[in-house]
């Protein structure tokens, strides 16, 4: 399916791919709905088979993420943010600074959280690049 058709479809307000090849960076953040909020989502790291799984993958969880905050009465939105690469044996203090500054980027439109393959030490690690996170210690 094209991109653009499945971003169409399933609503999504934006997506966002990061790359930074010096320290082995590659997400992609996807922010689906803004109507109530920021888009507050997890970032998930892990080993993708593609691109497009991981695509596919941040579009489903962050549509999820909308579906949650809306039925929790939150004052938020759906967001969601992955990482390619093997929570094992790909994480550096780099890759998850490089991370933080993408979300950073989005200037609050999207608040970022440890999911699976990320803990709140990584978290910790994105706090110093912006303050677009949650669930810190």
């Amino acid at each position: 399916m094209d991109f653009f058709q499945q971003m169409v479809e399933m609503g999504h307000e934006r997506v966002l791919f990061c790359s930074n090849p010096e320290v082995g960076l590659q997400a992609i953040i996807a922010v689906h709905s803004t109507v109530l909020g920021p888009g507050l989502g997890g970032c998930r790291m892990w080993p993708y088979g593609s691109t497009e799984e991981a695509l596919t993958d941040v579009l489903r969880l962050s549509r999820g993420m909308t579906y949650k905050a809306a039925a929790a009465g939150l004052n938020l939105g759906g967001g969601k943010a992955v990482i390619i690469g093997d929570a094992k044996k790909d994480k550096t203090e780099a890759l998850f600074r490089a991370f933080g500054r993408y979300v950073d980027s989005l200037n609050g439109l999207y608040i970022t959280a440890e999911d699976i393959g990320t803990g709140t030490e990584d978290m910790e690690i994105v706090h110093h690049e912006t303050r677009w996170v949650t669930g810190l210690p």
